[in-house]
């Protein structure tokens, strides 16, 4: 700004560009400069009325017409420069660069997946834990400033990433995951839910991060089974992670009757009989003040997905700077100027001898 200053006397003041740059703080005032034209033609008339009259009379041809003549104008321009630039000074010209920035708190998600034998079935293409998987990857890529964490279960559960807002690891955990994890058979859903639960609550009390807010720990619970094994039962699994504020979806995958599930010995698609209970999930949806979703395609687990992200938005908060910068000082150095120039030249031979 310094710099700039000093070429107060610098042309490119007064360039259409650098005038339409500006945001005048008081605006009234550049209002005011339709004034001067008029006040010139008053002060014009009251002169006529008012100037001395001599008694003699010459004709328009005997009049000597010198070019000096205009030079009685002069003060009046000074005059008039300097008001109109007292008028721009006072409009206050400025300039401002605003910056915002933009951050969230971000929430922390855990999601827990079922890879038990029946996520095998191909009621979804190409099977279950395929599409789950895939629609797994699409949610965690819609996230921003959230640390997502992955547990996986069958007949007992496994951490498979903590907490992190490394995307690009939970991506590669995600394609890596498959039915031969875990050793032991079956569905322990209770497990998982107490897992997930430790996960969340140990990264809390590691790195002191309590956040405030009804869904600032939200844990995703996708199974197609009703609960086989652990030594858990679900419900006081839900309940005690009801109790360190993690909020519960679940979503049953599947559909029920007659399912598709491999090939037979001639190659040929083997059918199975598939039941699914969602009383488990819905009431553990309950208890954690969540929301239970029954998915029976892919397109429907994506839909599901979809809610959830759109209902767990971190909330989003904005910072703005603002540095703003006077340019009025050029324009007053210039009023002063041609102030003191009309002081000077209203007083000499310019608006005395030549108007007699």
């Amino acid at each position: 700004m310094q710099s700039e200053m000093s070429n107060w006397f610098s042309p490119e003041w007064f360039l259409p560009d650098t005038l339409k740059g500006f945001e005048f703080q008081h605006p009234i005032f550049l209002y005011l400069l339709a004034l001067i034209p008029l006040l010139l033609v008053l002060r014009w008339l009251i002169g006529l009325r008012t100037s001395q009259k001599l008694p003699v009379a010459f004709s328009k041809a005997s009049l000597p017409q010198s070019p000096e003549a205009w030079l009685r104008f002069v003060p009046y321009i000074f005059m008039t420069l300097a008001a109109a630039l007292l008028l721009v000074a006072l409009a206050r010209p400025q300039k401002t660069n605003e910056q915002v920035e933009q951050w969230s708190e971000g929430i922390d998600i855990m999601l827990v997946i079922d890879i038990s034998e029946s996520m095998r079935i191909e009621d979804f293409t190409p099977n279950r834990l395929e599409a789950a998987k895939e629609v797994a990857r699409n949610f965690i890529s819609g996230r921003m400033q959230d640390r997502i964490g992955t547990v996986v279960f069958s007949g007992d559960a496994y951490s498979l990433a903590p907490l992190t807002t490394d995307y690009d690891l939970l991506y590669k955990l995600i394609a890596d995951i498959n039915f031969d994890m875990i050793e032991s058979r079956g569905t322990a859903i209770g497990s998982a839910l107490a897992v997930g639960t430790n996960r969340m609550r140990d990264v809390e009390e590691k790195s002191g991060d309590i956040r405030k807010g009804k869904a600032s720990k939200v844990l995703v619970l996708l199974s197609d089974g009703d609960n086989t094994a652990g030594n858990l039962d679900p419900v006081t699994a839900a309940e005690l992670a009801h109790a360190y504020g993690i909020k519960i979806y679940t979503i049953a995958v599947g559909k029920e009757g007659k399912v598709p599930f491999g090939k037979d010995f001639f190659g040929n698609t083997r059918y199975v009989e598939n039941t699914i209970d969602e009383t488990t999930l819905r009431d553990i949806a309950k208890i954690g003040e969540g929301e239970f979703f029954r998915a029976s395609n892919n397109e429907a687990l994506q839909q599901v997905f979809n809610k959830i992200n759109q209902y767990e938005k971190a909330e989003i908060k904005e910072t703005r700077y603002r540095d703003t910068t006077d340019f009025y000082p050029p324009y007053l150095a210039w009023a002063i100027v041609f102030f003191l120039l009309w002081l000077l030249s209203k007083s000499t031979f310019m608006s005395n001898v030549l108007v007699d």
